[in-house]
């Protein structure tokens, strides 16, 4: 059984050059010996960790270089990883523990893991290998990163989310970052006991999905907003038909009548895009009961209100904000982007007729994220919004703070009274 003492020299020794220069003299002599023997198969073939083993002791014997068992199994593992798989990526990207894989250059190598980042104990040879592995990682998909095209945002086939961007525009070498998607989402009640939100503010969120309240949830990149709105998600009844649009594909919804829509980028001669707004119009003649949008961004804010406020209660969408009211703020804005420019005062009845209920949700300084607080639309008053605040997130309530309840007559009572299941104080 290896020793934790073992495993943390081994972890240093990776990280050396010396490491490297005799790992990627191995691999060399390695895929000379593959392609002579015609040996073929994934980076799990029985057949080729034989090989790399007796490449790891012929060069270890050629070069006097001792290894322990730990660390032959180390390298041996290493080189399964650049004979099919993603270099020294392969190990975090497996790690159940990591939610963010991020590169800056080929020698800082870092992870998220509870909301925290981390310094991994993993880094490329060299620019070069670093390169490989991202055409690798993109060209699994179709694309492809270069001078031409210096950036690329795309979807993996796991539905993790990749980001590149190198240079010129990348001043300090090629960057690389992925974002996993969960093998498994968090449940209700996974959230519940992380503290994200409290059993009451839960049952209050299902009831108000149920009721078919327009829901907009707001927060900072990295937030859990996705998380949440795949949860709130969860509750819309069988019956009803969905339409999700996202950038990225990263709703689950376990349905049957779901419709997953996808944007497209512009190619390289910036043409064939497909945005945002031309799927939520398509949308629309697509007999939706619900349109779930991933992230408002752009000038497709004008159709999503106009589905909201059309016959398609229930709908949903995410949008980056500090607060409840910067959120309001931000949409009056995406909607100027989408030549929605009317009268101040008629542009905020309009919004607030259109959106019920608003979720403000944040990632703390410690890493964890929480629901800050659930406001109610009720109008408007003079030249802002009315918002009716339910719950709120107290960071002096305890030692990690906590959820309090300020108001249990909620404005949508009478909605809420229609939900399959009505909590006492949301009745009428």
């Amino acid at each position: 059984m290896s020793r934790p003492s073992d495993i943390a020299r081994t972890d240093d020794l990776v990280l050396t050059d010396l490491y490297q220069e005799a790992k990627f003299a191995i691999f060399e002599r390695l895929l000379e010996q593959l392609e002579t023997k015609s040996i073929v198969g994934g980076a799990k073939s029985a057949a080729v960790r034989v090989e790399i083993e007796e490449a790891i002791h012929r060069h270890s014997a050629r070069a006097g270089m001792a290894l322990n068992s730990v660390e032959r199994i180390r390298l041996a593992d290493d080189l399964q990883n650049e004979v099919a798989g993603l270099g020294p990526l392969e190990p975090l990207l497996r790690d159940a523990s990591v939610d963010d894989v991020i590169c800056n250059g080929p020698m800082r190598i870092f992870v998220e893991k509870g909301g925290r980042l981390h310094r991994a104990p993993a880094r490329f040879r060299d620019t070069a290998h670093m390169m490989t592995i991202i055409q690798r990682i993109v060209g699994a998909v179709g694309r492809r990163v270069d001078e031409s095209t210096p950036y690329v945002d795309a979807r993996l086939q796991d539905g993790s989310r990749v980001n590149v961007v190198v240079p010129p525009i990348a001043l300090d070498g090629p960057m690389l970052s992925i974002r996993k998607v969960r093998a498994q989402p968090l449940t209700a009640g996974d959230m519940v006991r992380g503290g994200s939100l409290s059993q009451e503010m839960l049952d209050f969120l299902e009831r108000a999905v149920r009721a078919r309240l327009n829901i907009l949830i707001s927060g900072g990149t990295g937030s859990g907003k996705t998380t949440l709105l795949n949860l709130l998600s969860s509750y819309i009844a069988d019956h009803e038909r969905v339409i999700t649009i996202e950038d990225a594909a990263e709703l689950k919804l376990q349905r049957d009548d779901v419709v997953r829509l996808e944007t497209r980028p512009p190619n390289v001669d910036g043409t064939r895009e497909v945005s945002a707004r031309d799927l939520v119009r398509n949308a629309l003649r697509m007999r939706p009961d619900r349109i779930v949008l991933g992230e408002v961004r752009g000038a497709e804010a004008v159709e999503m209100l106009q589905a909201m406020s059309t016959g398609h209660d229930g709908s949903m969408a995410t949008l980056h904000a500090n607060n409840d009211r910067d959120a309001f703020a931000r949409l009056e804005m995406l909607l100027s982007f989408g030549g929605l420019n009317s009268d101040p005062r008629a542009l905020r009845r309009y919004v607030a007729s259109s959106v019920q209920l608003v979720v403000q949700i944040q990632r703390l300084f410690d890493g964890s994220r929480r629901i800050t607080s659930i406001s109610e639309v009720t109008g408007v008053e003079g030249e802002v919004y009315s918002l009716n605040q339910l719950f709120l997130f107290d960071e002096a309530g305890g030692p990690n703070g906590g959820h309090r309840t300020l108001s249990r007559r909620p404005y949508f009572a009478q909605r809420l009274s229609r939900a399959e299941v009505v909590p006492a104080w949301g009745r009428p």
